[in-house]
């Protein structure tokens, strides 16, 4: 009975052995066969290759975000009487476009230095300031819509076409803060269009202008008030064209890849308070007693914010809300800001957006220019700071 049952035993060992070594076998030869069908389907010849179809599918929700160029289009279709605006605008893009390129090759191309040359206001000009000064008269004469042009690297107002019997007059700033480009700080173009209410036919080529014709040119610049559109193109980590027609301000980036400027900034509404205050505090032992008044109160309260570029300081403002200001001081009793093409057309766009723009006293829309070059004292933003500020000078009044 013991034997039987170890023979039982020996052979259930064996069948068992037998069993796991047969598992083993099966796995190689699987192993072998798939690496024998890999080799035959790489040395098996292959079909032509063809070109697969690739059908363009409409999404369920199209793109709504519009260009520039779309937006004008629909802006003229609902204000017909702003066509002749609308190309206006569109040249101006396009300079702003080139000046764009310009300043970012600025540094490698060697055009951030200064030039040999001294400006009206009695500053070195930089190499950029009279490049982009070409770029926007240039972009003004192909539009055929301007007669005269007011630019701060200009002494006079300048006749864009033969004769003025265009429609609008353009003040510009062509590059604000071009000082700061060596050290890749935002800088930016400032623009203005009035309506031209006076026609003046003056020979282009007569350097000897008679008062008469003088008197005409000068006529033709208006206070802020009779500005029909305004606007500024910033230059940093993106262009940002943000502009208004007399209805809102709208706000538009220009992409890289397409070239196109997107809207990005719909329907800019400045908040009637906002958390910071734009000032060079470095001159604050120069301004008067309202001013530095002013700017104790806000101390612990509101941060400061001045990047010393009035496009990139404006920008932040208009977004975020707060006041930005450049007060008068001992040296330029006056203010430092010009009042046609710096002053007047981003107290248009602040207006626009619901914030308020003063020199302290009155409002900046409402003074009338006595010279092209004119400078004012300036504060602007969000209403109820420009409120407070003025509030200051309410002893004077």
């Amino acid at each position: 009975g013991l034997k039987s049952l170890e023979n039982v035993a020996n052979r259930g060992r064996v069948i068992k052995g037998l069993h796991i070594s047969s598992r083993a076998t099966m796995r190689h030869r699987r192993a072998r066969l798939a690496a024998l069908l890999a080799t035959a389907a790489a040395l098996a010849p292959r079909p032509p290759f063809r070109r697969r179809r690739t059908r363009l599918r409409a999404t369920a929700e199209p793109m709504t975000t519009p260009t520039l160029t779309r937006w004008l289009l629909d802006h003229t279709r609902q204000n017909p009487s702003q066509e002749d605006l609308e190309a206006l605008l569109s040249s101006i893009a396009m300079g702003c476009k080139t000046i764009s390129g310009i300043v970012q090759r600025a540094g490698v191309d060697g055009l951030d230095g200064a030039a040999d040359t001294i400006n009206v206001q009695d500053e070195q000009q930089k190499q950029l300031d009279i490049i982009a000064n070409e770029v926007l008269k240039d972009a003004l004469r192909y539009t055929g819509k301007v007669g005269l042009a007011a630019s701060e690297e200009e002494a006079d107002p300048m006749l864009v076409e033969e004769a003025f019997g265009s429609k609008y007059v353009a003040v510009f700033d062509p590059l604000d803060g071009s000082s700061n480009v060596q050290a890749a700080v935002a800088t930016g173009t400032i623009f203005g269009i009035f309506k031209q209410n006076v026609e003046c036919l003056v020979d282009d080529d007569d350097e000897n202008m008679d008062d008469d014709q003088t008197r005409c040119l000068l006529n033709a610049l208006q206070p802020g008030r009779s500005l029909v559109a305004a606007g500024y193109c910033m230059y940093s980590s993106s262009t940002v064209l943000v502009f208004s027609l007399g209805d809102g301000v709208h706000g538009f980036t220009l992409d890289p890849r397409s070239q196109e400027f997107v809207l990005s900034h719909d329907d800019v509404r400045i908040p009637e308070r906002g958390p910071y205050y734009s000032f060079n505090e470095g001159n604050a032992k120069e301004w008067d007693a309202h001013v530095r008044g002013y700017l104790d109160s806000l101390q612990g309260v509101k941060g400061s914010r001045y990047v010393g570029s009035m496009v990139a300081d404006v920008h932040r403002t208009l977004l975020y809300g707060g006041i930005y200001g450049y007060p008068a001081d001992t040296k330029n009793k006056n203010g430092k800001l010009r009042l046609l093409y710096e002053a007047a057309p981003m107290s248009f766009l602040v207006e626009q957006a619901g914030g308020r723009c003063s020199d302290g006293r009155r409002p900046i829309m409402d003074v009338v220019p006595s010279s092209v070059h004119q400078r004012v004292p300036v504060f602007l933003g969000s209403s109820e700071d420009v409120r407070d500020l003025e509030a200051f000078y309410s002893d004077d009044l």
